[in-house]
């Protein structure tokens, strides 16, 4: 995957929201100007991650707990050599991680509803120096909530009541359940 692809999905994501610029600027920077492949987990101080907004039909959220870094989060991970585009890195991480299938669920759209860039702590056991993951975020649709956790990096899981989604997310989604006719999110 180029650089020049995940330009255009970061700068087609900010005329969408231009309020973002000071977060996912420096990905755009290094997209266009650096030597290094963004979706490369070695590309320095920054690179690209994928992730699944995996909702239920009733916009229950799923994360996973992960065990290295002792928090929740949404399904998904790096870039593999092999991924064809963002959209089906995410698509790849939910399976891989919770079991459910890419042809079971159901795509909101083809562009991330969020891109969100946090510091991953150094971790000297994988000769990694402390860097920023920028996850490239979509809404996946799912047809239940049976997970099947599989990957040993992934210690539980738990459905999120949408109000407990916090931040631009969270936002993001409830316009988005709003839309769809969920107007009133279950408790």
């Amino acid at each position: 995957m180029s650089n020049n692809a995940v330009a255009g999905v970061v700068l087609n994501y900010l005329e969408e929201n231009p309020g973002e610029l000071e977060t996912v600027g420096p990905l755009v920077l290094a997209a266009m100007g650096g030597p290094r492949p963004v979706t490369d987990r070695t590309t320095m101080p920054g690179h690209v991650t994928c992730g699944a907004v995996a909702v239920t039909a009733d916009w229950r959220v799923l994360h996973i707990h992960h065990r290295r870094l002792a928090r929740w989060l949404l399904p998904g991970g790096h870039v593999e050599a092999t991924d064809q585009s963002l959209f089906g890195t995410a698509l790849r991480q939910l399976a891989e991680e919770t079991g459910i299938a890419a042809n079971t669920v159901i795509p909101d759209t083809a562009r991330p509803v969020d891109i969100d860039a946090y510091v991953v702590p150094a971790d000297p056991g994988r000769d990694e120096t402390s860097h920023i993951h920028y996850d490239i975020r979509f809404v996946l649709h799912v047809p239940d909530k049976v997970v099947r956790l599989r990957s040993e990096e992934i210690s539980d899981h738990r459905w999120m009541l949408l109000q407990e989604i916090p931040g631009t997310l969270g936002d993001k989604l409830r316009i988005r359940s709003a839309r769809s006719g969920w107007a009133r999110v279950p408790r």
